[in-house]
């Protein structure tokens, strides 16, 4: 095993970067998970997970969405904090979680969607409260979230609840969790309706353009993970500024929302273009992908 990961890397290192595989082609096409120890590598927008744990598609509080796409893997630490949090939702009215995308068995790009998700410490969660929990795979293929904020994204609209704050309140308060990403709407409702004096988690709450079907989970890289890259500014040095409800917040429903309206400019980008996920080979991810990658 270990001579076929030098041998790779001594391959890749050869190779010019157009002539490698895409890496979201080979990781997307591993189905099990590197038999390895668990350790997220790299950071959430680039880099891959070894020793992977599978959420089990039902559990008493949870069901896993999309199974065809096959990423319900998260690293252990993932795992534990979604079956807790689905079962703290019940004290807030809610049966469960429905779970979207987490990553795929060995994390890495993936074929389609997300930038991020790739090491094991991401995880989405559906803004639709589950009506059951006993929803067939094909159920789970055809059924869709909701959209819990208005078409011109300033305003959440009749699908929010006031459940939802207490749900994203108890998902923010826990220590493994470094930030979570909701529309901007959201965010701002929370902002106006936190109770005085407890509003130390809104920091955790980070407005991010997609995220009107569901809310992203992102946790800490886990104690001692000596290949996790840790997002910078970390949520701490953030939160220096307080609760994230200033002025700066006003800024996604004005500024940010107005450039998205304007139609896209016809002009080149000056500079090199920075690549996207999908276009990562191996030589763009920290060099113990590879072993990640080859491990049976």
């Amino acid at each position: 095993m270990f001579r076929t990961a030098i041998l790779l890397l001594a391959l890749l290192a050869a190779a010019p970067a157009d002539a490698q595989d895409l890496a979201n082609q080979l990781f997307g096409a591993k189905r099990a998970a590197a038999a390895l120890p668990p350790e997220p590598i790299g950071s959430y927008a680039k880099g891959c997970g070894a020793g992977m744990v599978q959420l089990p598609e039902t559990g008493p509080t949870w069901q896993a969405m999309r199974l065809s796409r096959n990423r319900n893997w998260g690293q252990p630490e993932l795992v534990a904090y979604i079956e807790d949090l689905s079962q703290a939702a019940q004290s807030v009215g809610w049966p469960g979680l429905y779970i979207g995308d987490m990553s795929q068995p060995r994390g890495g790009p993936m074929t389609s969607g997300h930038a991020s998700h790739q090491i094991g410490l991401d995880a989405d969660i559906w803004m639709l409260p589950p009506r059951r929990l006993t929803l067939s795979a094909a159920e789970r293929e055809k059924i869709s979230s909701v959209s819990v904020r208005t078409d011109d994204q300033t305003r959440i609209n009749g699908n929010w609840t006031p459940a939802h704050g207490a749900l994203l309140r108890l998902a923010a308060s826990d220590p493994r969790v470094d930030r979570i990403f909701v529309a901007a709407a959201v965010k701002i409702e929370l902002c106006r309706t936190a109770t005085k004096g407890d509003k130390g988690w809104l920091q955790k709450i980070r407005p991010l353009y997609g995220h009107n079907t569901h809310f992203h989970v992102r946790l800490k890289c886990p104690k001692g993970a000596r290949y996790c890259e840790t997002q910078k500014p970390t949520v701490a040095e953030l939160s220096k500024g307080g609760d994230g409800c200033d002025e700066s917040l006003n800024w996604w429903v004005t500024t940010y929302l107005e450039e998205l309206k304007k139609p896209p400019s016809k002009e080149k980008p000056k500079g090199k273009r920075k690549k996207t996920a999908r276009e990562f080979t191996m030589s763009d991810l920290p060099k113990q992908c590879a072993l990640v990658l080859s491990s049976d």
